[in-house]
């Protein structure tokens, strides 16, 4: 969150608002404005027995807009392990405790995963505090489908690793959501064009920021606008489903996916990860998926 717009004043405490339950809370905060954030997430912030942020010094800057002062510690990743073990002794003596990210939704391409696990074994409440998510914000005004869709995460930085990871995503039958960093935005999107042909997308920058912007085309035309140029800020690329039936899936995408899967699953699994991933009949992946089986076996005969 490198830029946060001022508030006109923090909305007034609700009567119901008291104790916070013992357990682990994972806060959304507003993604670029800072009036987006939630009066829940207001009351757990200032009520929870501890706050462990992503950044603190952007956690802080949040909270005073808000009028409110709470001393923050540290976890992000470098000391995710460190951190863990204080997280879990408060939950251990019944505390409550809140873990926000620098923006949006905590664990969503960033770190937390694993305290949330940790947390889960050891029996503690984790209470998701929902809000902003520039996932949803993007894909909601990309004007694209949004009844089914797959969020990518970021693309791998390396070209090669890049277009292996685009050809994976060429079979999914749903909307493409994707985040990448300014530098990498215009390599990627002629990527994403050259292996996933003349899709519709959009772009979506800086979302609910001042200098906001969500630009819509296909993969070759907005390649074309950003090739060269100097991009900023936080950008979600959203892209269109093929085009077609789910039964229409590329041709032998089918097949690849379930050799595959069936090189780490037995048949039954594999086959239930491909049929989801292209929104294909479960029955007949299942049977495709047995004639590759069979086919892998060594004759007894020979």
């Amino acid at each position: 969150m490198s830029e946060v717009a001022k508030t006109t004043g923090r909305p007034r405490r609700r009567q119901s608002d008291g104790p916070l339950a013992k357990g682990l809370y994972l806060v959304a905060t507003p993604i670029g404005n800072a009036s987006d954030i939630t009066l829940r997430a207001l009351h757990v912030l200032e009520a929870a027995d501890a706050v462990f942020a992503e950044d603190t010094r952007v956690t802080a800057k949040l909270l005073a807009l808000h009028e409110l002062a709470r001393p923050l510690q540290s976890y992000r990743e470098h000391n995710a392990a460190e951190a863990e073990h204080k997280i879990l002794a408060r939950l251990a003596e019944g505390q409550s405790v809140a873990l926000v990210s620098d923006a949006g939704t905590p664990l969503i391409s960033d770190p937390g995963q694993r305290l949330v696990r940790a947390a889960v074994a050891e029996g503690h409440v984790v209470f998701p505090v929902p809000g902003p998510s520039a996932t949803l914000a993007a894909l909601a005004a990309s004007g694209l489908a949004g009844e089914r869709f797959l969020f990518a995460g970021f693309l791998p930085a390396r070209a090669t690793e890049r277009r292996r990871v685009i050809r994976e995503l060429e079979a999914v039958t749903a909307t493409l959501v994707l985040f990448e960093a300014p530098p990498r935005l215009g390599e990627s999107l002629a990527d994403l064009g050259a292996i996933l042909g003349a899709r519709q997308a959009a772009v979506a920058r800086e979302l609910t920021k001042l200098h906001e912007e969500i630009r819509r085309g296909t993969l070759a035309d907005l390649a074309a606008h950003y090739e060269g140029r100097e991009v900023k800020g936080e950008i979600v690329i959203v892209i269109e489903a093929p085009s077609g039936t789910p039964a229409e899936a590329p041709a032998g995408a089918l097949d690849a996916r379930l050799t595959a899967e069936l090189a780490r699953h037995p048949v039954k699994d594999a086959a239930a990860i491909v049929a989801a991933a292209l929104g294909l009949p479960r029955r007949e992946v299942y049977a495709r998926a047995l004639e590759l089986r069979r086919a892998q076996e060594p004759d007894d005969d020979a």
